[in-house]
């Protein structure tokens, strides 16, 4: 079959692949559109967990490629591309996180978007603990964090505190996103990071607790499929198998 006669892949893969890849072009094209037949994600969050994935694989040019084609399409607004990107620094940390804010300004600047962006930030210095603690219970649960705070050794409550208040009061706390949809983002960069599958396991009952279930779950790891492969793709169906389990919803 011809790439021509392919539906065009999601993400967009480069077009000189063509020229000179054209056999892996035609099946993955193929394969991406069979992927996106079997779920039931819209457009606008199937865009947003690719991206997210793209962050986790370190992926700069199909982070760059997607992004331009969903900004151009309206399926990412240029807040949700933005707080994506700022989504994944404490989980991917800012070493790989920077390269992603460069390309997503470059990106945003030559659609004629103007930066800095509306500020989306809820907290102050003073409340970022406070309101991080309360997102915190809300995703994972008040037992759950009031168990991590206790069980904690000393020398380590510092971590439990930067967990309280600069992943979840610096980051889940942002306007832009909502909760839910943060969720299903964090699932799908670790997911597709690799080396994570306790956290992976954690926020499968993260994303369970928010309204995300077995189905959506199940659903983000088929359209990741053919871009983070099948070994991590497999390690985050286990999670949800086990955080998820068939007939639990």
């Amino acid at each position: 079959m011809s790439p021509t006669n392919q539906t065009p892949s999601d993400p967009p893969l480069p077009p000189s692949l063509s020229s000179t890849d054209p056999e892996l072009l035609s099946y993955f094209t193929a394969f991406t559109h069979e992927v996106s037949q079997h779920s039931t994600l819209d457009t606008h969050t199937r865009h947003m967990v690719l991206l997210a994935a793209s962050i986790g694989k370190n992926a700069l040019t199909q982070w760059t490629q997607l992004l331009r084609a969903a900004l151009t399409n309206a399926t990412v607004s240029p807040i949700e591309a933005k707080e994506l990107v700022y989504q994944a620094v404490p989980y991917v940390g800012i070493a790989c996180a920077l390269d992603f804010i460069a390309a997503t300004n470059h990106v945003l600047q030559e659609q004629g978007v103007k930066l800095p962006l509306d500020p989306q930030s809820t907290t102050t210095p003073e409340s970022r603990l406070e309101d991080g603690t309360a997102t915190q219970k809300h995703i994972l649960g008040a037992a759950a964090v009031d168990k991590m705070y206790a069980s904690a050794p000393a020398d380590l409550m510092h971590i439990q505190r930067y967990l309280s208040a600069n992943c979840f009061g610096d980051h889940y706390t942002r306007g832009g996103v909502d909760v839910p949809l943060r969720e299903l983002l964090t699932f799908s960069m670790l997911a597709a990071q690799g080396g994570c599958d306790a956290q992976v396991k954690a926020h499968v009952g993260m994303n369970v607790n928010v309204g995300n279930g077995r189905q959506r779950l199940i659903d983000v790891a088929t359209v990741l499929l053919p871009f983070i492969g099948y070994p991590r793709t497999l390690n985050a169906i286990a999670a949800v198998n086990e955080g998820a389990p068939a007939g639990k919803e």
